[in-house]
């Protein structure tokens, strides 16, 4: 959560809502950020952390682990529309890389605001070739796209 903190103006510069959300009470979370969060990024976690007492939020999302009680880590895009456009969930032992989920929401923001009339290829960064989607490109994606240059 330090590492999405650290992004906070990048998140705000693409209009992006982050919401983080766990089992863990709001006391619990009041405290991971006075005791843990706020001595690792300035002014802490800048976001809402939402209580998912019981697991509901995270039963809809697929995170939620009965056994244990509590939501796995997951991350989830979802548009303006409120469709989830990406999905990631790793175990305890893997972080995230944050600048990844940066990169897609900047592509997820691109191919809206071309309408889809774009589509952005795996490693796409900013500024780099898109793809035209249409008949036109069937066949011939290797014409266009080189992923090594």
């Amino acid at each position: 959560m330090s590492a999405v903190a650290d992004k906070a103006k990048e998140f705000a510069k693409l209009d992006v809502q982050v919401l983080a959300c766990s089992t863990d009470s709001r006391f619990v979370h009041k405290i991971w950020q006075e005791q843990e969060l706020s001595k690792m990024v300035e002014g802490g976690f800048p976001f809402p952390m939402l209580s998912d007492a019981g697991g509901r939020i995270g039963a809809v999302y697929g995170v939620f682990d009965e056994e244990a009680g509590v939501d796995v880590r997951g991350r989830f895009i979802i548009d303006p529309d409120g469709i989830v456009q990406a999905i990631e969930i790793l175990t305890p032992p893997v972080g995230r890389k944050v600048a990844e989920s940066v990169r897609q929401l900047q592509a997820f923001q691109h191919v809206r605001k071309t309408k889809g009339a774009e589509a952005c290829p795996a490693g796409w960064e900013p500024g780099k070739p898109t793809l035209k989607v249409g008949p036109d490109l069937v066949g011939k994606v290797w014409t266009v796209w080189k992923p090594n240059e």
